[in-house]
């Protein structure tokens, strides 16, 4: 039998701020986050892991339908496995650029200088694949989880900003179908790839495309009644 969890509260800890800290602070981390980059060129050198291991916390404070938290994270260094991935991720891309994608979609990724190639999923010394849970598993019991994706998507904003706070660069890859990862990786039928993402220190000699600088002002992307 399902059992019911009994509703209890506890004080806000909430710190209170002046209205110039607010602003200060909001402009602070504007500033900071403008500076982040989808970077393909990484640098192999790799870095404590323990800034990882806090991203994954801080990711994990995301809020969820029913706080039923449905996300799994797996962090990836081993090489052979890292090589695993980039293959069957390169087999996959190969056929969204040769039959898959619709012209309408290349045309929009010209820009940015895309190909099949993969190598950076070997080349960046971690990688990270973010799974949404359909369900939960408590025992024999199946656990229904409740805006799945919504959440998960929250997470991994808080994922990406605080690696990009603690210096590192990042690239979210979305190869589709990604469900090779769950043969790879070992993940249990009920989880969904969501994104992976690959994380290091930038190539020395890296570039990214003037086109990605391009964003959209205030007024374009918010609407104040």
């Amino acid at each position: 039998m399902h059992k019911i969890k009994t509703y209890i509260t506890e004080e806000l800890k909430f710190s209170n701020q002046t209205i110039e800290e607010m602003k200060l602070n909001s402009k602070k981390f504007y500033k900071l986050i403008s500076q982040r980059r989808s970077v393909r060129d990484f640098d192999n050198k790799s870095f404590d892991i323990n800034i990882i291991n806090n991203a994954i916390l801080a990711a994990g404070t995301a809020p969820s339908g029913a706080n039923l938290q449905p996300w799994h994270f797996v962090v990836i260094k081993n090489s052979d496995v890292k090589k695993k991935i980039k293959i069957a991720a390169e087999k996959e891309e190969i056929e969204f650029y040769n039959s898959k994608a619709p012209q309408e979609w290349l045309d929009a990724l010209k820009p940015l200088g895309t190909d099949p190639k993969k190598d950076f999923l070997e080349k960046a010394p971690y990688l990270i694949a973010i799974f949404e849970k359909k369900f939960s598993l408590n025992g024999n019991q199946k656990v229904k989880n409740y805006y799945v994706r919504e959440s998960v998507g929250i997470a991994t904003g808080i994922l990406i900003s605080c690696l990009h706070l603690s210096g590192l660069a990042m690239l979210t890859h979305t190869p589709s179908p990604m469900t090779f990862l769950n043969k790879i990786l070992k993940r249990p039928s009920n989880e969904k790839p969501f994104v992976l993402l690959v994380v290091g220190y930038p190539d020395k000699n890296a570039k990214i495309p003037k086109f990605a600088k391009q964003k959209k002002f205030l007024e374009e992307i918010s609407t104040f009644i």
